[in-house]
């Protein structure tokens, strides 16, 4: 159930997200380590600096292309994870203390507490809540949205191949939240397809 074991393009975008910013943030923690045991060893060195140039590397010239690097990553990665347009498949989840239901086009119902999704196809989740807030997440398929009562939120999964995946409601709920986990059950297309059709 690892965000950093993707398996579909949009938790993919996720994973690399979290690595460009974990060694961003080593870059920067190595940077200033290095300043600090300069420092230490060479005083008379660093005794050399003036306040503004210390002020100049230290708040400037060593941040910015760093945080520069990590802002546009960040922006061109999240970018590509918004919805565009409408996905092949819309399929309603909705949270109740402290379970999932799922609710597929055409009024199709199919037993269960399994989210089932067509392997390699966009699917738009649309996300709600039948009593408190919680947080609709499948760390291996995409990001996470809240399911909010009296209001919707989409969020687009795709896995890359058929298989089993888990879900798990990511905000806190109550006593129960602990347990709202949800499994997800991505087929291929003709096996989707006909498990749709089984369920009209």
């Amino acid at each position: 159930m690892s965000a950093l074991d993707p398996a579909g393009p949009r938790a993919a975008n996720l994973a690399l997200l979290w690595w460009v910013m974990f060694w961003g943030a080593t870059a920067l923690f190595a940077l200033v380590m290095a300043l600090f045991a300069l420092a230490y060893l060479r005083s008379d060195l660093v005794a050399r600096l003036t306040p503004g140039q210390w002020i100049v590397g230290g708040g400037l010239v060593l941040p910015i292309p760093i945080l520069v690097l990590l802002t546009g990553t960040a922006l061109v990665l999240g970018e590509q994870l918004l919805p565009r347009g409408d996905a092949p498949v819309r399929i309603e989840a909705q949270a109740q203390r402290w379970n999932w239901s799922f609710a597929y086009p055409g009024g199709v119902v199919v037993p269960g507490e399994t989210l089932h999704l067509p392997a390699g196809v966009p699917v738009d989740i649309v996300v709600t809540s039948a009593d408190v807030i919680h947080s609709f997440w499948v760390p291996r398929l995409g990001g996470k949205i809240d399911a909010i009562p009296g209001h919707t939120n989409v969020i687009r999964l795709e896995a890359d191949a058929p298989g089993i995946y888990w879900g798990q409601c990511a905000e806190y709920c109550g006593e129960g939240h602990d347990g709202m986990q949800f499994r997800v059950e991505a087929h291929a297309p003709a096996d989707f397809a006909a498990l749709m059709e089984a369920g009209q």
